[in-house]
């Protein structure tokens, strides 16, 4: 199975389905658990801003995107559609996937000066058109690669920013050095993806942290779908409900952690706890959330010292620490972080 941004145990149920009205999207739900994971120079532009009434230009690194057609194949990683400079094709995914592309890097440049996914200033790579009704986005440890979903139950990866920005996030936590794709530190690692997911979202639209909707892939489930996203960082637990998904397993604090041997002890699940701190803590911050918030979550992933098996205790000590180097022992930063990991039951001051 393929990792990516459809948990396995929502594939599995609707792989399991006998609803005949959800025959395709059971179909396609087998088919994409059955693919197995496929194989796996720096641009600059010209900015211009007003500053006090005078116009101002600066150089930044511009991305360098490469889109990719697979027909419908599985085979990586397929026509080149669509490269930098180009104009829109007309098609829909890939017109999206490199608007997508652009965004995150963006986001990732204008909050952390990080040039692309590497820091280094290398090419952003998608395919889109995936298998054929393949229910998922992941990325392959080189491009992002998209299903265009079943149609019944998934309606289009590329849809969702927070979709796209969240797989980059892999590549940003694998160029950082990584976390075990296991248990609390898997957990750790697909919640810093949902984090970039979001932040790239509210990077695009301007929004503050009291604005934003805090939803991981809204828009990719079809109409008949009773549920808002895959996730809710605000929320855990409350992003779908549906006859055939089922409820959305994921808890908002530790009493409340899921031990299971599968999805690799849950790291799709569990991830509903660091994600609520994070949301705690952008939220009591208040402004933009990557200023701040998104600046010590980002700061301690890319610090070198972020063991691989760290667990939500080690990370939130590192947060902690991250947030006295960069404002002060005694800021309101410290305190917000501290407070944000207590309310999910982490921490020196946790509440049960």
């Amino acid at each position: 199975m393929t990792p990516g941004i459809v948990p396995p145990f929502l594939l599995d149920r609707l792989a399991s389905t006998d609803d005949p009205r959800l025959a395709r999207a059971a179909a396609a739900a087998r088919k994409t658990l059955a693919i197995p994971r496929p194989e796996r120079s720096t641009r600059t532009r010209l900015r211009l801003s007003i500053d006090g009434g005078a116009l101002v230009a600066e150089t930044a690194p511009a991305p360098d995107r490469v889109i990719s057609d697979a027909g419908n194949s599985e085979r990586l990683p397929g026509r080149r559609v669509r490269t930098e400079d180009d104009a829109p094709t007309g098609d829909r995914a890939v017109d999206e996937a490199y608007d997508g592309l652009g965004a995150t890097f963006d986001f990732f440049w204008d909050a952390f000066a990080r040039n692309a996914i590497d820091g280094a200033g290398g090419s952003l790579s998608a395919t889109v058109h995936f298998g054929d009704d393949y229910d998922n986005a992941f990325w392959n440890g080189e491009r992002m690669v998209f299903g265009d979903g079943d149609g019944e139950v998934f309606v289009g990866f590329t849809r969702s920013l927070s979709v796209i920005a969240h797989e980059l996030g892999h590549g940003v936590t694998e160029a950082a050095g990584g976390l075990e794709y296991q248990g609390q530190s898997g957990a750790l690692n697909e919640s810093l993806s949902d984090v970039f997911g979001v932040l790239a979202e509210q990077h695009a639209r301007g929004q503050r942290a009291d604005e934003a909707s805090w939803l991981i892939g809204a828009g990719i489930f079809a109409d008949a779908v009773q549920g808002v996203a895959l996730r809710s960082m605000s929320a855990p637990g409350t992003a779908y409900d549906d006859d055939v998904l089922g409820a959305d397993p994921q808890p908002a604090h530790v009493r409340d952690y899921v031990e299971t041997d599968d999805d690799n002890g849950g790291v799709h699940i569990n991830s509903g706890i660091p994600n609520r701190a994070f949301f705690l803590l952008a939220t009591r911050l208040g402004g933009f959330a990557w200023e701040r918030a998104g600046l010590i979550w980002y700061r301690t992933l890319t610090s070198g010292t972020l063991p691989l098996t760290a667990d939500f205790a080690a990370f939130a000590a590192a947060t902690r620490a991250t947030a006295a180097a960069e404002y002060g022992e005694e800021s309101e930063e410290v305190d917000a972080v501290r407070a944000a990991w207590a309310g999910v039951g982490v921490g020196e001051d946790a509440t049960t």
